[in-house]
Formats: C-alpha cells, structure tokens, sequence
C-alpha cells in the first residue's frame, strides 16, 4: 500500500458487504465486521477479519465506518438506537453505502456532526460482479475535504465521483436506478413484442446490439431474459424500493416523475406476483405474464 493501512468497520455483511469487506482486508486495512446474523459474516474469519458481536463494539477505535445496512430506517436504528454512533470516535468518518432516501442521508449527517463525526453518502452501482472485481461505481455526496480522505477506501472498490453536498450521492444512485429500471423495462417489452410476433427473441438482441438501442442493459440482462435466467444478482424488491425512494424524493422537490411513477407500478405488480426475489430483470417475467407468454 502507497498509504497507510486504516482501521475499517464494516457494518452490514450481506451480497455486497462480504466481497467489499474482503476487498478492504486484501487492501491492507484492518477491518472489522458486524452483521445482524453473524452466520453472514463468518467467512470474512478466513480472510483474517474479525466479526464483532455488536455494531458499537465493531466501531470502536475506527477510523472509517462503512455501511451496508439494508436501507434508511435500518441505518438510522442501528446508528442511534443501538449506540453504535457514541461509540465512534470523534474525528472519525461515517461512509453510508446503502442505498436511502437523500433527506434521509442528510439527517443522519447532521446527527453525527454533533457528535464530532463526518459523513458521507456514498452508495455504490455494479452488483456483485463489481464488488468482487473492484470496479464498482461509487457517487457520492458530503464534504470535499472528508471525499478526499475517503480515497483509501474507495480506491479497492471502484470508481468514485464526488457529486455534491450531502444526500447528492443518494440523489445519484436514485438517478441512476431510475435508468436502470426503466431500461430493463424497455428491453424486457421490446424483446417480448418482437417474439410474440415471431422474431427470434435471441436473434433480435444480437440485430441490435452495436446500435442506438443498445446499452449494457441490453447486453447483460437482456441476454438473462433470453435464457430466463433471474438468478438474483440485484433483487426487484431491491429495485422497487429504490423506485419508491425515487418517488418520494420527487414528491419532496415538487419533481413530476411519470415515468418512473409507471415503473414503480410495474415493479410493485411483479413483486406482489411473488417475484420479488428474482434478479430485477425478472420484470420480464411479469410482462411474459401480461402477454400470456409464460
């Protein structure tokens, strides 16, 4: 390492915190772990990271406090019902890569500032193939001076972009989900009217590809609708959830969202179809349905 190793507590060790986790520890951090269900985080004992029983026991002595928690109202229990924010240092920095609501993420700012303790949020694209190969990429929003000082830690796990001040990484990810699930939409419909019409649903992705239509949507989940394969590696019910926070972050700025507002419907619909623990390409799934295409 070119800097000197940190000591990192990792909060959260699910699909995306076991990899990241490793890849801190590979790095040449010291890192602590904590997960609700420790079972999770036990294989991180292999790879010579200790799994702490309690959030605040993991943070103590931490330079840097990621989170992977579930979403707004888990991180916000965790940091202030469970004590686990008066056992961080003053001086430390808090770097939220969850996906939350921003006002979400703004609050929480504040309630550590008077606690001596910066913050980021800094939640993260690329699903698990981009947390196991480092290449994620990370938006974030806070402080100049605290992006800067992150930089250790970003740096093994992606691609990091400094986009504002606090909640603008949430605002961010929002953006880019709002893409995300509006294009697998697009895909997935585009590809059922050609079949449904008689193209070779396969053939018309491979026509396609190189032109104004394709995108890395086309390729990678439209290539998992051809082989319906939903195997989860970003869950709808995660999509939707980042949907409704789209929608509710729009409602907070007086933004009209129509398109994502239909998205969020067509999400909800699949997810009550009981698909909610496919891959978020599933969504091709509840569209085959609609069409009699199953």
């Amino acid at each position: 390492m070119t800097t000197p190793p940190l000591r990192i507590a990792v909060l959260g060790i699910g699909m995306m915190g076991l990899p990241m986790a490793r890849r801190l520890s590979e790095a040449g951090h010291q890192v602590r772990a904590w997960n609700r269900t420790r079972a999770k985080a036990e294989p991180l004992v292999r790879c010579g990271i200790t799994v702490a029983p309690t959030p605040a026991e993991a943070v103590q002595d931490a330079d840097i406090v990621i989170s992977l928690l579930e979403n707004g109202p888990v991180v916000g229990q965790v940091l202030f019902d469970l004590g686990t924010a008066r056992s961080m240092r003053k001086g430390s920095l808090f770097i939220d890569m969850a996906s939350i609501q921003p006002s979400e993420a703004r609050d929480h700012a504040a309630r550590l500032g008077e606690l001596g303790v910066a913050h980021l949020d800094a939640p993260v694209s690329g699903g698990t193939v981009g947390a196991e190969a480092g290449t994620l990429a990370i938006m974030v929003g806070g402080r100049p001076e605290d992006f800067l000082r992150a930089q250790p830690v970003f740096a093994p796990l992606g691609r990091a972009t400094h986009v504002g001040p606090h909640g603008a990484g949430q605002l961010a990810k929002l953006a880019n989900q709002m893409i995300v699930g509006i294009t697998i939409g697009a895909v997935a419909e585009a590809l059922l009217f050609a079949a449904k019409g008689g193209a070779d649903m396969a053939k018309v992705r491979e026509a396609i590809s190189g032109g104004f239509a394709d995108s890395r949507i086309l390729q990678l989940h439209g290539q998992r609708m051809v082989e319906r394969d939903f195997a989860p590696r970003g869950r709808m019910a995660v999509q939707l959830k980042d949907l409704r926070n789209a929608m509710a972050t729009a409602q907070e700025t007086g933004f009209d969202a129509p398109i994502t507002a239909l998205f969020e419907v067509l999400y909800a619909d699949g997810v009550e179809h009981g698909l909610g623990e496919l891959d978020h390409s599933g969504l091709f799934v509840e569209l085959a349905s609609r069409n009699a295409m199953q």
